[in-house]
């Protein structure tokens, strides 16, 4: 039995969100739709010229890994925050949640800690400006002794690799993972990312990976293609297992000869901050409950809608509960985990 039903390791992120039209958007020079890193005065800029704001703990992971734990989990967290108010609310919120905060606020650090000025639209997409602070020196020394021995699975944060300290620590925890008999796996993060760190991250994915989790334009951006098929055959080639989130066309996972292919009711978003989040929490709740593909895709599903129905990137009412009444997934308990 390990300690932990899957760890996170990931940029340790105070999300500020904050309701715009797309007339803020071109006034302030913001790509609608996807994330920008930002630099600290810019980040400084956006924050004062914000309205209405909801903080909340945040970062692509470690929002999966807090909603396994909302779920029955037993999951970690692997991040790096400052000494300062916003750092020691992001340890403080992290484990009031459920989740154990690996590392405590670095007290000597020259960087504050990081946050994401998240500007959601009337149709529900979200611009977020991430200024990375302290937590892109995330490195190996931040990485437990003996934690990759605790960890059932691993999930990895595509985002560490734009910091060559934060990769080095990537890829020592997913290979010492493997080497206790742990699964690992990525959320690929952003089609950007791959653009920046196509060769790093097929490598990896190819070499050191259990599983890949990412979104249509994640997964054709790996291999350069438009062509949706192509790119899932391309890399279920390299990956045992493959899961591709399509919005309301529902997701489809490929494990080596197995396809699923499994809709999703459609939702009109209020925010869809954190749904790509929520999705792998919900589906690897379910693996690590050793239910089977369908089912763990449909839990990924019921816990992505439960999001996207509120401002947020966490869950605000039992997804547990969710699945114990959903029709879509026959013969769930709570007993799981």
């Amino acid at each position: 039995m390990k300690k932990y039903d899957v760890v996170g390791i990931g940029n340790a992120v105070v999300d500020i969100i904050s309701p715009c039209d797309d007339r803020f958007l071109e006034k302030m020079g913001i790509e609608k739709g996807i994330m920008q890193l930002i630099e600290k005065d810019r980040s400084e800029f956006l924050y004062n010229s914000m309205g209405a704001r909801t903080n909340a703990a945040g970062g692509s992971v470690a929002n999966t890994v807090t909603g396994i734990s909302s779920l029955g989990g037993k999951t970690a967290f692997v991040g790096r925050v400052c000494d300062d108010e916003l750092g020691r609310f992001y340890a403080q919120a992290t484990a009031a949640s459920g989740t154990d905060f690996l590392n405590p606020p670095v007290s000597n650090g020259q960087l504050p800690t990081s946050r994401s000025m998240i500007f959601n639209s009337q149709d529900g997409e979200r611009s977020m400006n991430t200024y990375l602070g302290i937590s892109g020196d995330l490195s190996i020394d931040d990485i437990p002794t003996n934690l990759a021995s605790r960890a059932a699975f691993v999930f990895l944060e595509g985002y560490l690799f734009d910091k060559n300290k934060g990769k080095e620590a990537f890829v020592k925890l997913a290979r010492d993972t493997k080497l206790a008999g742990g699964k690992t796996g990525i959320a690929i993060s952003d089609p950007f990312c791959v653009e920046r760190h196509r060769g790093d991250f097929l490598n990896l994915i190819e070499n050191d990976l259990d599983f890949v989790i990412g979104n249509e334009d994640e997964i054709k951006s790996l291999f350069e293609t438009e062509d949706l098929e192509k790119a899932l055959n391309q890399t279920s080639k390299i990956c045992a297992l493959v899961v591709c989130t399509k919005a309301d066309k529902g997701v489809t996972a490929i494990k080596g000869a197995q396809r699923v292919d499994v809709g999703v009711k459609k939702i009109s978003p209020i925010d869809t901050t954190g749904a790509g989040d929520q999705f792998a929490a919900g589906f690897l709740y379910g693996m690590a409950s050793n239910c089977d593909l369908e089912t763990s895709c449909k839990m990924g599903n019921i816990a992505a809608g439960e999001v996207i129905g509120h401002i947020g990137p966490r869950p605000k009412v039992s997804v547990k509960d969710l699945f114990i009444q959903s029709e879509l997934i026959s013969g769930f308990t709570d007993a799981v985990v």
